[in-house]
């Protein structure tokens, strides 16, 4: 009899220990939200229109002192970068050039140095190979030496004369900073020889007939 109560109150205990690990508990789930989270993301419903996603690639490519660092630093400067652009003064392309500047080196049809970029980079380079030739002697002169606290080198006297011309840059120079040249937008010669300092420019050779073919 003993044994037969024995056995049955097992049963009892057992039965009771089952039945309460499965008893239902109010669970707080507020520890378990993902919203907000970098891992979050949105499943759409069939309602909502897939959209491609656009993948940037992702570089950092430094250019240094180089002479493309130097025309890349320039147009930017000029235009960010956008060979489409025309200012509100006319002034066209990636580093914005005027239409007498354009015939000056060979180029009459502003439409098509419009819609061409190496054309416009070509522009750039003959430009500049005219500007080394018309400042030779103030680039051998005056680079090294300080004007208004700005040391002169020529990359900064190119870059000047991009902006201002070849004869305001010598005006500037050679009156030991008094006749400083600002353009449309009140950007100075000075601005420009102290922000484009230090590229190494000697890949432009000087010269006075510089077109683009």
């Amino acid at each position: 009899m003993k044994k037969n109560i024995l056995q049955v109150s097992l049963v009892v205990i057992v039965t009771v220990l089952v039945a309460s690990s499965f008893s239902f508990k109010k669970v707080d789930l507020s520890d378990y939200k993902t919203h907000g989270m970098a891992y979050f993301y949105h499943v759409p419903n069939q309602d909502e229109e897939l959209m491609p996603i656009e993948v940037l690639p992702q570089y950092n490519l430094y250019l240094g002192k180089t002479y493309v660092g130097f025309k890349e630093a320039l147009g930017f400067k000029e235009s960010r970068g956008d060979y489409e652009i025309v200012n509100q003064y006319g002034y066209m392309g990636k580093y914005q050039f005027s239409k007498n500047t354009l015939k000056m080196i060979g180029i009459n049809n502003s439409d098509s140095f419009m819609e061409d970029a190496e054309l416009q980079e070509k522009a750039f380079k003959a430009n500049t190979e005219r500007n080394k030739w018309i400042l030779r002697r103030d680039i051998k002169r005056f680079t090294g030496r300080y004007v208004n606290g700005v040391k002169v080198t020529e990359s900064g006297i190119l870059a000047a004369a991009h902006l201002a011309g070849a004869g305001n840059v010598k005006k500037f120079l050679r009156s030991a900073g008094a006749e400083i040249f600002e353009d449309a937008n009140g950007v100075s010669v000075q601005y420009y020889l102290r922000k484009f300092s230090g590229y190494d420019t000697s890949f432009i050779v000087p010269n006075k007939k510089a077109k683009v073919l």
